[in-house]
This record gives structure tokens, sequence and C-alpha cells, in this order.
């Protein structure tokens, strides 16, 4: 009997000697971090706006950590499947993900079981409005006489977007749903093909951000009317605000790095601190100037609560719209 109880002390030494080794072993882990490459995990297509910034921020991460940061593109399903695969990771911040707006949309239109609760945000870096933006000669030169002709002619003046539940799509119901103005929404492949059908005069009006019609404003094609901000956009400072007009809505995407939940805390104030060095860099904010993309950052902590606070906005949004997908 005493063998037996000297056997069981033995035995409970030993398994408290495994888990103490096993956690020394992690915190050394994450003391150590990083020890190999980190991927970013880019949930579109190459090309895009997403991607480039992503690039932009590996390159930019080179002078503020030892191993290279590494772009994946895992496109699909919205952002969700490069979404759902950085969620399933290992939390040791290996794996990390480029998130958007998108994020906190997919859950209230029922294309998505997650939400932004199921990641660690790590860093805000990027905030874009969406601008109402019509042709060059289209007879409206403001946003009040466009709205004006929105409301005679209900239901009668198209306005693009990048599909049904996009970003572009919401910022337009939203609109109407403020001003009371039934708008004709047409969805698009995208905002690119929106705004080739805006240049076709196959709709009368587009509701993308400002990047996205840079270009043929540049070129005099197009002219924009307002922008859905807080504030002027840089680069745009010409176009009012909603809100200077009496229209209290302000809405868009926004861009960050997010992780797994459950990261060490070492582990998380190391990217934390690294990610904040490398938005600081000329050559990241140069990328986001070449690409008309607002810079607005936001440590982990204002991450979250702004993406509580969309979420809350765009659940509520889908809801008085009907827009859940069945």
């Amino acid at each position: 009997m005493q063998m037996h109880s000297s056997r069981r002390g033995a035995l409970k030494l030993a398994a408290a000697g495994m888990a103490a080794l096993a956690a020394w072993s992690g915190a050394a882990a994450a003391a150590d971090f990083p020890t190999h490459q980190v991927e970013l995990i880019v949930p579109f297509q190459p090309g895009g706006g997403t991607d480039g910034v992503a690039r932009a921020f590996a390159d930019a991460a080179r002078k503020h950590m030892p191993q290279s940061v590494v772009v994946l593109n895992k496109p699909g399903a919205s952002g969700a499947i490069g979404w759902t695969d950085m969620m399933n990771a290992r939390p040791d911040g290996y794996k990390l993900a480029v998130v958007t707006v998108e994020l906190v949309t997919l859950k209230p239109m029922g294309l998505a079981k997650f939400g932004y609760d199921d990641v660690q945000p790590i860093i805000q870096f990027n905030a874009d409005p969406a601008a109402i933006t019509v042709r060059a000669d289209a007879p409206w030169n403001t946003i009040e006489e466009f709205l004006a002709a929105a409301k005679k002619d209900a239901g009668k003046v198209g306005v693009g977007n990048a599909g049904n539940g996009s970003i572009w799509h919401f910022a337009a119901t939203a609109l109407g749903q403020k001003t009371g103005i039934q708008f004709n929404h047409i969805p698009y492949q995208g905002a690119g093909p929106a705004v080739l059908a805006l240049l076709g005069g196959h709709v009368d009006a587009v509701a993308v951000s400002p990047a996205e019609v840079a270009q043929q404003l540049k070129g005099g094609k197009l002219k924009m009317l307002a922008v859905m901000a807080d504030q002027r956009v840089k680069n745009f400072d010409q176009v009012p605000t909603l809100k200077e007009k009496g229209i209290d809505l302000s809405i868009g995407t926004w861009r960050g790095i997010a992780g797994p939940k459950k990261m060490p805390a070492e582990v998380l104030g190391y990217l934390k601190a690294m990610a904040q060095k490398t938005v600081d860099e000329p050559a990241f904010r140069e990328v986001l100037d070449k690409q008309n993309l607002g810079f607005v950052y936001a440590d982990d902590q204002g991450f979250r609560d702004r993406m509580a606070k969309d979420s809350v906005f765009f659940a509520d949004l889908v809801k008085s719209l009907d827009l859940k997908s069945n």
C-alpha cells in the first residue's frame, strides 16, 4: 500500500514536472518569437487594394523583425476562406491575416458563422469612406441636386455597387434609408465593373471609395458629389461630406491585421510593437498615398472597438433592409 502511494506521488511529481516543462517551453517559444517566417493571409485576389497594402506592410516589416513576413493569397467567399484558415491556425503568431470590414458584415448576412470576436485584432492601418460619384456630363453638380432628382423619380436612379451585401451596397442603401429615397441598386462583380458601368452610362452613380474612381476623376470623366466620412478626404478636399449637408452618415471600409484568439501575451505584444513601427515607415505610407487609400491607425483595443461598433451597425442595417441571404 505504501509502495502504491509512493508510486502515485512520483507519477504526480512527474506529471507536474512535465506540465511545468511544457509551460516553460511554451513561454520560451513565445519569448523567442519569431524563429521562422510569419504568414500573412490576404483573403482576396492578387492585384487589388488589400493585396497591395499587405505586400507593402510585409516589405516595410523587414526593418523591424528578424524573420520575413510572407503574403499568401487565399481568396473566396468574400474573405471567409482565408479568415477561417487563420482562425483555425495555432495561436502562436505565425499565421495572421489582413482583415476588412466584411469580417463584420458576413455574419449578419448569413454568409459566415464567425464574427469579429473570433479573431485577435493587432492593428488597424486604413479606412476609406464611400463616396457618391457620377459622370462628368451628369446634370447634377451637387449632392443636393442628385438627391432631389432621385427623390422625384423614386426607384429610377440607378446606383451601381460591388455586389449584393458588399460594403458599397450597404453604403448606398444606408444613404437611401437616411434620406427616405428609394434607389435602384444594381450589383456588379466588384467596384471596378461598377465604375465601368457608370462610364458606359448603364448606371447613374456609384457608391464606391474615392480610391476606386481616382483615376477617372483625374481624367475628367467623373465627378464626385459627396463623401460619407466625418471629415473631408485627403486628395479629395474639394468634395464635401454628407454631414456638411445635414445627412448624418459615415460609412466605409477598413483594413488591418488580426490573428487567432488566445495568442500568448508576449507574442501579441511583439506583433503590436512591430506593426506600429512598420506602418510608420515612409515606404508603407507612400503605397497608401499612391493608391489614394486613407491611413487610419488604431491599436488592438481601438481596432476591436471599431469592429464592435460596426458589427452592431451592419447587423441593424441588414435587418432593416431585409438583406439576409437565405
